[in-house]
């Protein structure tokens, strides 16, 4: 296995734990990666194509590396009456790109969410977990070149 994945041999080599083995690596890395992939495989004793058909099944894994900021747009019924559509054409037109992608410096990463739990403050979007709500184009532009600076 290769050096950087050994925090898989916390848990037992079966196959039976290839999801659980996947969410380690996930919490660690961010996302399960190609060298991460072929690296569980060989350790769960699965083939890479195996591994994929894993990761393409649970919508809980990530293979995209996420940008420094990640932003999560909510789209839960509160946030969704309240505008949340409009927040993520915001966004895209700011930043360039949508829910599920990662602009090409890996600065933000953007996903759309089903709830934050703040619907009083809709519509919310966070940013690393810190939540905006309330949200309006000028407010929502003013946030993102904050963290466009940074």
């Amino acid at each position: 296995m290769e050096g950087s994945f050994d925090y898989l041999k916390t848990l037992p080599d079966e196959p039976g734990n290839l999801i659980r083995g996947l969410q380690l690596i996930q919490s660690r890395e961010g996302y399960v990666s190609d060298d991460a992939v072929r690296a569980a495989g060989a350790y769960f004793h699965r083939t890479p194509v195996e591994v994929e058909g894993v990761l393409t099944f649970y919508t809980q894994f990530k293979r995209v590396k996420p940008g420094r900021f990640k932003i999560a747009v909510c789209d839960g019924t509160a946030c969704h009456i309240k505008g949340s559509p409009l927040i993520q054409e915001w966004v895209r037109q700011a930043i360039g790109i949508g829910p599920g992608e990662t602009d090409a410096e890996g600065r933000f990463s953007v996903e759309s969410v089903a709830c934050l739990g703040c619907c009083s403050l809709a519509p919310v979007m966070s940013i690393n977990g810190r939540v905006y709500g309330k949200l309006d184009r000028r407010e929502l532009n003013r946030i993102l070149k904050e963290y466009k600076e940074k």
